[in-house]
This record gives structure tokens, sequence and C-alpha cells, in this order.
């Protein structure tokens, strides 16, 4: 298991440097000058040569990659254009809001995506099995802008059974001040006992994590209902069957364990692709995450904050993906050897 840990770990910084390099690479070829966009249209010759000189923009390229590489190993991601706060400080607090959003969503997905997943296996050319097919397919196919629009359309503001946007009702902030340490509300909340905000937060964060749980969820049922399919044709199925077991102990006691590791390296995968998505939904419910960072960001070509949301997205993809295949060689010690 340790041999397979260093292996995977080698493997994620070299995918988490690549990233970096071709980051800083697309940057340098985007069109504009980052000087004027930091000193101002209106600068004059001699405080755009300052301000090249500040950047670093008169060294050559390696020079400059180089720099950039060293400065974020220490930690400075560069100084945003259009914050002028520093890059990692702007996503260290707009960050916790978005996986807070993404990993309730990604919670919810498979929560409801496996169970589907099992009846539909067991139910497999029935009509709960069509059903769950359609919805899964319906879920997949259909935006997430789309669904986030609908969902607060009709139960925020024409049912008005859960809050229209928003993080929590701010109006706490007076009655119930909450002391910050991980920069996710609700963990903060639950850490320190403060219910308001905790009940506010759940409330608000209902609709928009539903909205970017569709899809895992279409994703989750129908790749859980593929591998048991494919596993209760295996021997050991009919073996288990012959003893006497009924084919629901089959698929739940002795098929769903083996069948969860695709199952597992497809979250990885779908989370990646919810945490971009949820840019939209950021949008839609002005939830206060990275997504607001992210568009104000492309809007004023600030490349620091660019290359910064980009690294922090690969990093935490590279930091899941390496989660989800340690928890696949946990349940499925063939994968430790290939």
């Amino acid at each position: 298991m340790t041999r397979y840990l260093l292996r995977r770990l080698a493997q994620a910084a070299f995918v988490v440097a690549g990233v970096v390099v071709l980051t800083f690479v697309v940057m340098r070829l985007v069109p504009g000058d980052p000087a004027v966009t930091y000193a101002g249209p209106r600068a004059s010759a001699a405080e755009l040569a300052r301000t090249r000189a500040e950047l670093g923009l008169d060294d050559t390229l390696p020079v400059q990659l180089w720099d950039y590489l060293s400065s974020l190993v220490q930690g400075d991601w560069g100084i945003s254009l259009h914050t002028r706060q520093d890059v990692l400080g702007d996503i260290s607090t707009a960050f916790p809001a978005s996986l807070e959003l993404v990993g309730t969503g990604v919670i919810i997905a498979v929560l409801v995506g496996i169970p589907l997943g099992v009846l539909a296996a067991r139910f497999r050319g029935r009509p709960a099995d069509g059903s769950i097919r359609i919805t899964s397919m319906a879920g997949v196919s259909v935006p997430v802008f789309l669904l986030a629009l609908f969902a607060q359309n009709v139960f925020a503001t024409k049912l008005g059974w859960l809050p229209v946007a928003g993080e929590y009702d701010p109006s706490l902030d007076g009655t119930s001040p909450l002391h910050l340490y991980t920069n996710i509300t609700a963990v903060d909340a639950l850490i320190t006992g403060n219910w308001p905000i905790l009940g506010s937060t759940l409330a608000h964060l209902a609709l928009p994590a539903a909205a970017i749980a569709a899809y895992p969820t279409g994703v989750v049922a129908q790749m859980t209902r593929a591998a048991l399919i494919e596993e209760s044709t295996q021997n050991h199925a009919r073996l288990e069957r012959a003893l006497g077991f009924t084919r629901w102990q089959v698929l739940t006691r002795f098929s769903l364990r083996p069948a969860l590791s695709p199952v597992l390296a497809l979250l990885a995968l779908v989370f990646a692709f919810s945490l971009v998505n949820a840019f939209l939904v950021e949008a839609i419910f002005n939830w206060p995450g990275l997504g607001r960072y992210a568009a104000d960001s492309i809007r004023s070509s600030d490349a620091p904050a660019i290359a910064g949301v980009t690294i922090a997205i690969a990093f935490t993809y590279v930091v899941v993906n390496l989660l989800v295949d340690l928890a696949q060689a946990a349940i499925d010690p063939r994968v430790r050897i290939r």
C-alpha cells in the first residue's frame, strides 16, 4: 500500500507541475498587456515601464517561468490585477464556499445515485428500471444553469419554500455572529454551535446543491447499475444464487462492493466537472464562491488571478483523484498491483 501511495503521489505531483507550466504558457499567449491592466489605461509610458519592471514582464520567458514556479512554492501566487490583493488570499476566501456547495452536491449524488443504481439493477427491464434510467438521463442532459433557474423560480420565488439567493440570512450577522475557522460556513457554524446560521445556511444551500447534484446523481446511478449488472454475470454471483441467496442479497452483499470501484473512479471526474459547473450556479444564486471571482478575473483579463483559479481547480482535482484512488485500493486490493 505504501508503494502504491508513493507512486500515486509522484503522478499527482507531475500532473500539478504540468498544469502550472501549461497555465503559465497560456497566460503569456493571451492578447493584452498585464502592465496596462494593472497600471490603468491612462498610465504614462514611465508608469507602464515601472509596472512592467515590478511584474517582471521584461525578463525572458524561462526566467519568468522560474520566478513564477519559485513564488508558487513559497506561497506567493502573485497580485490580482483587479482586486490588488494577494491571489492566494483571494482564492482562500472564495474557494471554501465553492467547496461547500460542490461537496454537498456530490454527497447528495452518492447518497441518491448509488441506491437508485442498485434498484435499477435489481429490477432490470421493469418499469422501475426504465423510470430510473430516464430520470438519470434527464439529470445528465439538462444544462445545470437551466435546472438552477427552474428551481429558483419554482421553489423560491413562486412557492417561497426556500431562500432565493445568498449563503445565509445577513441579518444573523448582528444577532448570531459567526466565528470563522475554515471559511466553510456550515462547518464553522456546526463547530461553534451557531444553530441559527447553520439552519439558514442549509436552507440557502438546498437549491443550488440540488441543481449541482443532478448531473453526478445521474452518472453515478447509471454507472452503479451497469457495474452491478456486469458483476451479476460473474461466476461468484451464479455460485451465490446456487447456494440459496436471493437476487437482492447477491446484489447488496456480494456484488455491490466490487461494483463500487469504477463508481469511485468516476467521482473524481464528476467532482471536477461539478466544480466548473458551480460557477454558473453561484452566479444565479449569488453564492459567494470562486465563480464570481473567476468571472471578474476573466472580464478584467487578470492573468495572475485566472492562473490562480486554474491551478486551484487542478490541484483540487488531483487531490480528490488521489483520495478516490486510495479508497479504490482499500476496497479492491487488485487496484494496487495495476
